[in-house]
């Protein structure tokens, strides 16, 4: 999988054809943009690693990937392959380099790179790279399967049905009765890949047809989440514009003999639907239809008891079809248009008028949505509008999680949480606060594509692409739990502290620098000094071996130890590796949050009430003490604490009665702490 300069036209076409053949999402990158720039590696990447430039080429890839952590987009593509294989094929010439230190960076890239690739790598290298450099190794045949990749079966792949180049419209409808959840942000960046794709429009409409669960906080915030998923649109507009236009309709399809109004109970109405009963008034003339429509625009008593009902087929297996509900009259004040309206079209109504009014060529829907599909182009039909082709794709399910809005609002009603972006929340606002970056939600979301499959999906796998993206630069801090912490008393340590300059991450120079104190009092951990035994000689981290030579206890409890430095003691042959802070005035306050699911059943069956697997313990605090340096960690910083874990800061240092707010964030391998609703 090298690139050679003698053949590098006809390898890059192989190359292409294997990234577009790859399961792998991120392959041959996730749009058209990403997809140039791995051409650009493809091009570029033999003959800036060659001859004299290659030290040059190193130390622009060491500033490229400071902040990065593949080449192109957030997951690995030829593009990395590439330019790993290139370095690798210079043999002592990069080994030497590597060795130096000199670039961090790369090395961290390449490292993890050949660390979580580490097979498929092995033989790229060995059937493509010589010994002592590039070789020239025939390229592989098209029809030869390439190690480590496997037939593509990803959404990306798959071909929106009549879509032409230049000509595709799709849209974004979310309803802003609540704020995007992770299976919004699903369809949100399927419609974004597809307009990109297809170099079409995406339009972003507000399906705000229900006055009574909408507000202008969830538009501001639906546009909040839609920013930060990075989807760009087009155009942002409102069902509500076309409330005229839609109430002409429905007068429209009452008049020609294919909409009915109705005021038979709810109750009744949705039994007879249920055996296919055609309801008393699905007989009435035009008059009286259009004389029970106007007490309906005119909101009165009367109106109320009444809704609009097209005139399908009561017998149809498909149920959606029996005479679907498209207007509903609603007193409560719209919150665009205020009380100017009384009626309002349902969504099985306005989606399909909208889409065709608005110019959409293709309506991507969850695939829950299915046996609606018939009633979508019956109504179209009914209307003589175009047609409109329904794409589908699986809704996202995740473990021990709800993502109804109508339950989400129920947590924030009931204060089970404190509102919509609580940490515990699916909502993109919520695992963002969490301490999810938003690159590994994208990728997370992509790798799935557009497949009809459904699935339900582990959190654990989202928290190791999220692990993977923050751990190669947050930087590394210490803390040490308040409650029962012990103080060891180093005989020969320093009579006065003194401090190091130290890196916060020791593979990463980008995360700064770190003042460590050093002085012969320090606190450890309860729990390392309940193990250790006299006579032990332990690692203090960062700083050296000690020799534990007596343990003061109070019935049974550890209350201090006292030990002496060894730090030419082998870091190797111990086997406690301690946190450790030295006992000083400057150290800062911490609150330690963790969380677990609002549920506490792994998936809900239809016929199940989330009120009853309510977990009854979703929140954990626990007080700390740490380094000094964490006074400078940002709001929404992202943080290793040494052998605890990672987090992300929700309150900064204010002062100093006041703790850190610091959430912990899941890594994949945590099962006690995960989030969801």
């Amino acid at each position: 999988m090298i690139l050679y300069r003698d053949f590098i036209h006809g390898v890059n076409t192989i190359l292409r054809y294997i990234a577009r053949a790859a399961s792998l999402s991120s392959f041959y990158g996730q749009d058209d943009i990403q997809a140039a720039h791995v051409d650009q590696w493809l091009e570029y990447a033999p003959l800036i690693l060659s001859g004299s430039e290659f030290e040059a080429a190193c130390l622009f890839l060491d500033g490229y990937l400071a902040s990065r952590t593949f080449l192109v987009g957030y997951g690995l593509s030829i593009a990395d392959i590439v330019v790993w294989s290139n370095l690798t094929g210079t043999g002592q010439r990069w080994e030497s380099l590597r060795r130096s230190k000199k670039y961090q960076s790369l090395v961290r890239w390449f490292n993890s790179v050949a660390a979580d690739y580490a097979d498929a790598l092995d033989e790229v290298t060995s059937a493509y790279v010589g010994k002592r450099g590039i070789g020239k190794s025939p390229a592989p045949s098209l029809k030869e399967k390439v190690p480590g990749l496997k037939e593509n079966t990803s959404g990306h792949e798959i071909d929106l049905p009549g879509a032409k180049v230049g000509e595709v419209c799709v849209r974004f409808a979310p309803e802003p009765s609540g704020y995007l959840h992770i299976g919004h942000a699903k369809a949100a960046l399927l419609n974004k890949y597809f307009a990109e794709r297809y170099k079409g429009r995406l339009i972003v409409r507000f399906d705000d047809t229900n006055p009574s669960k909408e507000s202008n906080e969830f538009v501001e915030n639906v546009l909040k989440d839609i920013e930060t998923l990075g989807v760009k649109y087009d155009v942002v507009t409102y069902t509500s514009d076309n409330f005229p236009k839609l109430m002409e309709m429905a007068e429209s399809l009452i008049k020609q003999g294919k909409a009915y109004v109705d005021d038979t109970p709810k109750e009744q109405m949705r039994s007879e639907r249920m055996d296919g009963v055609e309801s008393k008034r699905r007989n009435s003339t035009v008059e009286e239809n259009l004389s029970l429509w106007k007490e309906m625009v005119n909101g009165t008593k009367r109106g109320t008891e009444c809704c609009v009902r097209g005139k399908l087929d009561m017998q149809d297996p498909n149920k959606s079809l029996r005479d679907p509900v498209y207007y509903r009259c609603n007193p409560d004040p719209h919150h665009r248009v205020g009380s100017k309206y009384k009626v309002y079209p349902t969504y099985d109504f306005a989606c399909p008028f909208v889409d065709a009014l608005e110019g959409v060529t293709h309506a991507l829907r969850s695939s829950e949505y299915h046996d609606r599909n018939a009633q979508y182009y019956r109504i179209l039909q009914d209307m003589g509008l175009r047609r409109v082709e329904i794409y589908e794709f699986s809704r996202l399910n995740m473990v021990y999680t709800v993502l109804s809005k109508r339950k989400l609002l129920w947590f924030v009603q009931n204060n089970m949480v404190e509102d919509w972006t609580d940490a515990r929340f699916p909502t993109v606002q919520g695992i963002v606060r969490r301490g999810l970056k938003i690159e590994a939600l994208i990728q997370f979301i992509l790798e799935q594509g557009a497949s009809k499959n459904l699935n339900l999906m582990e959190w654990d796998k989202l928290w190791t692409i999220n692990k993977k993206i923050v751990d190669p630069v947050c930087g590394r801090h210490t803390a040490v739990l308040k409650d029962k912490r012990v103080l060891l008393t180093l005989t020969n340590g320093p009579e006065e502290p003194f401090v190091r300059i130290l890196p916060r991450h020791k593979k990463h120079e980008g995360a700064g620098k770190k003042a460590t104190t050093f002085a012969n009092r320090i606190w450890l951990e309860y729990a390392d000094a309940s193990v250790v035994s006299v006579g032990e000689e332990v690692t203090l981290m960062d700083w050296g071996n000690a020799i534990i030579r007596e343990i003061k206890t109070d019935d049974g409890t550890v209350t201090q130890l006292v030990g002496e430095l060894h730090l030419e003691g082998s870091v190797k042959m111990t086997k406690l590796k301690l946190t450790w802070l030295s006992d000083i005035e400057d150290l800062v306050s911490l609150s330690l949050v963790d969380f677990d699911y609002l549920i506490n059943k792994k998936k809900l069956e239809e016929d199940e009430d989330f009120l009853d697997n309510l977990n009854p313990c979703t929140r954990r605090e626990a007080l700390a003490l740490g380094d000094p340096n964490m006074r400078n960690v940002k709001k929404g910083e992202v943080i290793q604490l040494e052998r605890k874990g990672y987090y992300r800061c929700d309150v900064p240092f204010i002062r100093s009665s006041k703790p850190i707010m610091l959430f912990a964030i899941p890594d994949g391998r945590q099962k006690s702490t995960s989030i969801g609703a």
